[in-house]
């Protein structure tokens, strides 16, 4: 679907005039790209979240004390595929004797096949953007473990095309818990940017239509429990409401 989107955006507009409406409260909404080959994730990609993560012990990531630090220092990693769902899931937390982190991240979905992609070039290659949500449990396991469970991957509420969003390099971001504003910043705070990270990605990795990039988390992470109801908004993408199930999964 992803490799052939300007095809299916033609179709969908000669189809739209005559479409049936229904109410989106009505609408259980699915992750919008069902199969990526990869997720790949940015970690401590901006500054304020790096630093908070020096003040407390839960956030430092890794294996063995390491410190968090530069981007460049750690690389990106990659999540399961198997966690991804869309916004009309519930997120299953697992493990109740530790925290349940969310991040709130801009993401993005490549668009055609990239390999050692120049940045003044990588924009090209973005077919749109949603609003992930990296869910995290953590402790002292490498993080691609810890970030994989079911559900701790959520897309949505939909893809907006690139050339909804312009330059993605000036967008608020934000997350609440239960009404309780936890996270706020702006893509403008990004270490490594949208275009720094396709060249970046791209140089380690083939990027293939439909791969999803989740360009990181700003400072505010925290802890979500059995019940909550997480909200999440992306500027010029939209917002997302989505709960903790009431229980911890088996």
């Amino acid at each position: 679907m992803i490799a052939n989107l300007d095809a299916i955006r033609a179709r969908i507009g000669r189809l739209l005039p005559a479409a049936k409406r229904l109410p989106l409260a009505s609408i259980k909404l699915a992750s919008p790209v069902a199969n990526p080959g990869k997720i790949v994730n940015a970690p401590i990609n901006y500054q304020a979240h790096s630093n908070e993560a020096h003040q407390d012990k839960d956030l430092q990531q890794g294996i063995g004390g390491r410190p968090t630090s530069f981007i460049g220092d750690w690389g990106l990693f990659l999540k399961a595929n198997s966690a991804l769902v869309g916004c009309g899931a519930e997120i299953q937390l697992r493990h109740p004797n530790r925290r349940n982190d969310h991040e709130v991240e801009l993401a993005l979905v490549i668009g055609k096949t990239a390999r050692s992609v120049k940045r003044e070039d990588a924009l090209s290659y973005v077919a749109g953007y949603a609003i992930g949500l990296d869910m995290t449990v953590r402790g002292p396991e490498d993080r691609r473990f810890r970030k994989s469970p079911d559900t701790y991957a959520v897309l949505g509420p939909w893809l907006v095309t690139a050339d909804e969003i312009g330059d993605p390099g000036n967008l608020a971001l934000e997350l609440s818990v239960n009404g309780e504003l936890r996270q706020r910043s702006n893509t403008q705070l990004l270490v490594y940017d949208v275009p720094k990270l396709i060249e970046y990605a791209s140089a380690w990795y083939t990027l293939d239509p439909g791969d999803i990039i989740l360009t990181g988390t700003p400072d505010g992470v925290g802890p979500v429990k059995p019940g909550d109801l997480i909200h999440a908004s992306i500027e010029k993408i939209g917002d997302f409401k989505i709960r903790v199930a009431d229980q911890f999964a088996a």
